[in-house]
């Protein structure tokens, strides 16, 4: 945690320690026209961020922060140096010379932020332009006034004066996120690595990911073909016997079963060596299906000595990616943090499933769970009002009847500020679940719950269900009182939820050490 300097009296800078302001009244030369960036006279905030010398004079590269926000860059010559990150006020004095001068008084850096334009969460970035190290305290702790040059946010190009015990070095970059109006906390590069490269992964695995009913209607085929492994035919069977039906979820208990075993969980099981729920996860049973097709098309592979046993457990993170490494790129990317995922269909299946083609839906299926999973992940996020969100999303296949139907849940836990207690905090949480279950027809659902109250809406596409749905909603609304919950909103549209604006990933991303 660092604070933003508040104004206090400091001792004076030793010779060797001072940094030579940029002169004022300094007059340059621009290498090129600045073909209509400003006009004689107009001025504009300027900074270095590139100095070169060249026989007796420097090259400077300027960068202009214009009055309506836009940024560009100016290469000049100058008969004296000038620090990379100062910071100055250009004034044109033609096409092809400008004025330099010193930031004026009402320009001295920022000692505090607002919180009304910066709320709590804000993610900000910055240079380093300059660091001193101040007298040390009683606790003998060293700490560092340091001055940044704000490089996002409406303050873009504003400076920011803080206090900090980190060494951050001169030029370097930064990312840091707000706490108060006085307190920022640093983020380690390798959080905003991690970011990057789940933001990969979710496209990649976007990508490559299909429809589960497409899987499993070719398993359904093969099935019952005499001509298919006992291996593989087992396998088949133990995908479908592990599979939850509609009784099955109505249930709490039930519900918490089918979920642990969704496939959300099985990357962590393996961490901590439970071997024995393997055996009912969907994804831990996807891959042992893929590893019973894998030999018959490569024999003599290493996978072919693979059994159902203890081996598996340790050779599905490196089956899983080599597999997955494996497939080919789909031609139009998907909206990984849409929910619910579209139905995409990898591949038809025409007559009696082939193997190359089972294997691709196989795969295929496990990367729309790991799709998933990394959406989880990248919106389980600390957002712009401080408050934390933490998401489950995942995709339980549910039995009725002969049919699978995919059933998509995606669950939200955010735990915000109460409004009556602002040193409080209450959880609010969000379910929406996504099916299509004939004869209704696709459905939607979006729910909140927070002090025992719940709001509903149900979106149904088909008139026909919204007429039907809308006959049991008194029904409905009497067995959630019975239950306890105070009951709000409950109503059932035709069409599908709006959508509007998506929080998506920060990409951007910056070394302290750049």
């Amino acid at each position: 945690m660092s604070e933003i300097s508040s104004p206090r009296p400091l001792p004076p800078a030793s010779a060797s320690s001072r940094v030579s302001p940029a002169a004022a009244d300094m007059a340059v030369k621009l290498l090129q026209p600045m073909q209509g960036i400003l006009s004689s006279g107009e001025s504009a905030k300027a900074e270095v961020i590139a100095l070169k010398e060249v026989a007796q004079s420097f090259q400077l590269l300027l960068k202009l922060t214009l009055a309506n926000g836009r940024q560009t860059t100016l290469e000049a010559q100058s008969n004296r140096p000038l620090m990379q990150g100062t910071s100055m006020t250009v004034t044109a004095l033609s096409a092809t010379s400008l004025a330099l001068s010193a930031l004026t008084g009402g320009e001295k850096p920022l000692t505090s932020l607002d919180l009304n334009q910066l709320p709590v969460g804000t993610l900000l970035q910055g240079k380093v332009i300059s660091r001193e190290q101040m007298p040390q305290d009683r606790a003998q702790q060293v700490i560092y006034k340091v001055l940044l040059n704000l490089l996002n946010t409406p303050l873009a190009g504003s400076k920011l004066s803080l206090e900090t015990p980190l060494p951050l070095p001169v030029g370097s970059l930064l990312s840091a996120q707000v706490q108060g109006n006085q307190a920022l906390s640093f983020l380690p590069l390798s959080g905003r690595l991690d970011q990057l490269v789940l933001s990969q992964q979710l496209g990649l695995q976007s990508n490559k990911q299909g429809s589960l009913e497409n899987l499993f209607s070719a398993l359904q085929s093969l099935r019952g073909n005499a001509e298919a492994s006992e291996g593989l035919r087992t396998s088949i069977d133990k995908l479908f016997a592990n599979l939850p039906d509609a009784d099955q979820l109505s249930t709490a208990k039930g519900l918490a079963s089918a979920m642990e075993n969704s496939g959300i969980l099985l990357e962590s099981k393996l961490l901590t060596g439970q071997g024995h729920p393997l055996s009912t996860d969907l994804k831990a049973n996807l891959l042992r299906l893929i590893s019973q097709l894998l030999p018959n098309l490569q024999p003599g592979t290493p996978l072919a000595s693979l059994t159902a046993g203890g081996s598996l457990a340790q050779a599905i993170p490196a089956l899983a990616r080599d597999l997955l490494n494996s497939l080919g790129k789909a031609s139009n990317r998907q909206q990984a943090l849409n929910f619910p995922l579209p139905s995409r269909l990898l591949q038809t299946m025409d007559g009696e499933a082939d193997l190359e083609a089972l294997l691709k839906l196989a795969a295929a299926a496990i990367s729309r769970l790991q799709t998933h999973q990394l959406s989880s992940l990248a919106q389980s996020q600390i957002g712009p009002d401080g408050n934390l969100l933490t998401t489950w999303q995942l995709e339980l296949p549910m039995r009725n009847q002969q049919e699978l139907v995919p059933l998509q849940v995606k669950i939200q836990r955010e735990d915000k500020n109460a409004q009556d207690k602002p040193d409080k905090k209450e959880t609010l949480w969000k379910v929406e679940l996504a099916f299509d279950l004939d004869p209704l027809g696709p459905l939607q659902v979006q729910a909140q719950l927070i002090h025992s109250r719940l709001t509903s809406q149900l979106w149904a596409e088909r008139m026909s269900t919204v007429q039907l749905i809308d006959g049991q909603l008194d029904h409905l609304r009497q067995r959630l009182n019975e239950a306890g919950l105070q009951v709000g909103d409950l109503a059932c549209r035709q069409g599908t939820p709006p959508r509007g604006p998506r929080t998506s990933l920060e990409q951007r991303w910056v070394d302290e050490t750049a």
